[in-house]
């Protein structure tokens, strides 16, 4: 099956996803998750790209984005994933010895309304969701304890969001997402489906051309 299109576009929120390849642990100490959030502090210096929110967990992180200008999420994602790659191997010896990422990136556009806040709950909860800590903002290799505990250097990476903060932004982190909420959110990640509502949803895949991406998977049923 081919490729579903990459959408690059400046402007547009993005998730982002990546997994270790077989999924396997990369982060297995408080160096690996330092020497990470390094290189996204460096990415995020040095490129056109707004950063929103960030979860990095033991076998995958996720991101989230919006990209100023044209083809600039594709080159902030090629150079993090590439660099923290090379000084990943380089630390623990294994230079030469395979691939660190299961592959390219995944990502879907996200509304940039309550469903965009859905999103930011669903990245920065991760740690909470997966029971490594009672609260969301204890994970401490996330944007949620950058903002709630975090130094002046260390909030500098992220930006405003595009809707207002929550007062009881906090509580509402810390409720589950609901069970359709989750499901949309998986299916938006495994298939690059832009999250929002239908309306937006449906001008947001006549624009970028993302038809293929509501498509469902295999092969077409033979008629009757």
């Amino acid at each position: 099956m081919p490729r579903i299109k990459r959408v690059a576009a400046g402007g547009e929120v993005y998730h982002v996803l990546n997994r270790a390849n077989a999924r396997v642990q990369i982060f297995d100490n408080k160096n690996d998750y330092q020497q990470f959030e390094e290189i996204l502090e460096e990415a995020v210096k040095n490129s056109n790209v707004s950063l929103l929110a960030y979860c990095v967990m033991p076998n995958h992180w996720h991101i989230v984005i919006r990209p100023n200008g044209d083809g600039d999420m594709s080159l902030f994602m090629g150079w993090l994933s590439n660099t923290h790659t090379r000084r990943w191997h380089v630390t623990k010896n294994t230079v030469g010895q395979g691939h660190l990422y299961q592959g390219r990136f995944k990502s879907f556009l996200c509304a940039q309304d309550s469903h965009l806040l859905t999103v930011l709950r669903y990245v920065e909860r991760n740690a909470k969701t997966a029971n490594l800590v009672q609260k969301a903002e204890d994970w401490q290799w996330s944007s949620i304890w950058r903002r709630e505990f975090g130094n002046i250097k260390e909030k500098a990476i992220l930006s405003d969001w595009p809707m207002p903060y929550p007062d009881d932004y906090l509580e509402l982190l810390n409720l589950p997402l609901t069970p359709s909420e989750e499901e949309k959110l998986v299916k938006a990640e495994e298939k690059n489906i832009p999250y929002g509502s239908d309306a937006w949803q449906f001008a947001v895949v006549g624009k970028y051309h993302l038809q293929q991406a509501m498509r469902e998977r295999g092969r077409p049923k033979k008629g009757g």
